[in-house]
Parts: C-alpha cells; sequence; structure tokens
C-alpha cells in the first residue's frame, strides 16, 4: 500500500533572485509591479517585496547570500526562465499604460495556461534581464 504524501503545498512562498543592482531591482518590483517592500535592504544585501501572500527576495549576488550560489548573475543569461505573477483584476490597457509610463515594454497579451487555468498575459522583463510574466484569469 502507498504512504500517502506528507506534503500539501498551498503556494509558492517566495522566489529568490540573485541580483547585480540591488537599488535598481527594488525600485522595479515596488514602483512598477507594486510589491511592498517589507525588509531591507540593509547591510545582509537582502530585500523583501510582498507579493500579497508571496515575497519576492532579491539578493545582491556580491554580497555574503548571494555570493553562496555562486559568482555574478551574467547578464547575458538570466537567473531564471521567469516568475508569473497573477494580476486581479485584469484590465489590458490600464497594465500597458502603466507599464508604459515606467518605460516598461510589454509582449503582446495572450491566453496561456497557469495555476489558476488558462487566462490572458504579457511578458515584460525587469531591469536585469529576468522574464515576469503578468497573468489575469
Amino acid at each position: 500500500m502507498t504512504k500517502a504524501n506528507p506534503l500539501n503545498i498551498t503556494h509558492i512562498d517566495h522566489v529568490v533572485i540573485r541580483v547585480r543592482d540591488l537599488g535598481r531591482m527594488v525600485a522595479f518590483y515596488r514602483d512598477v509591479l507594486g510589491c511592498k517592500l517589507e525588509r531591507g535592504p540593509g547591510d545582509t544585501g537582502l530585500a523583501q517585496l510582498r507579493a500579497r501572500r508571496s515575497l519576492i527576495d532579491l539578493v545582491e549576488a556580491s554580497g555574503r547570500p548571494g555570493h553562496e550560489a555562486g559568482g555574478l548573475p551574467d547578464p547575458k543569461t538570466p537567473n531564471m526562465d521567469h516568475v508569473c505573477f497573477q494580476v486581479r483584476p485584469w484590465d489590458a490597457q490600464a497594465i500597458a499604460e502603466h507599464l508604459n509610463t515606467h518605460g516598461v515594454e510589454a509582449g503582446e497579451v495572450a491566453q496561456r495556461y497557469g495555476a489558476g487555468g488558462t487566462g490572458p498575459s504579457i511578458y515584460i522583463g525587469d531591469p536585469e534581464g529576468n522574464r515576469v510574466e503578468l497573468k489575469g484569469g
């Protein structure tokens, strides 16, 4: 008889992105994406921004915590494929205008599948070249 899996994952608690320019990245995730700076940045080289139930940790790659994972991220090879954030309510025109105000180029709106099912989404890039998906639905 197979034992039941004791893990019951309910959501992503946090994602950690190693960064070269902590101040610039904090400004992007705070000012453009609307996350709230909850902790840092301080002497530790770590800033934690809240996206409702989840955290986005930005770790200075040259600092102690970021250095533990290796050298500086290569600007030609981002740290990850992408991270996706649910956006509710979804208003494609308002989102496009907001991104444009901040000088952020957005991809085309397309229907994509994610944890909440299929819905409209767009890809943007953060200041260090990591892809960010904004998804409605």
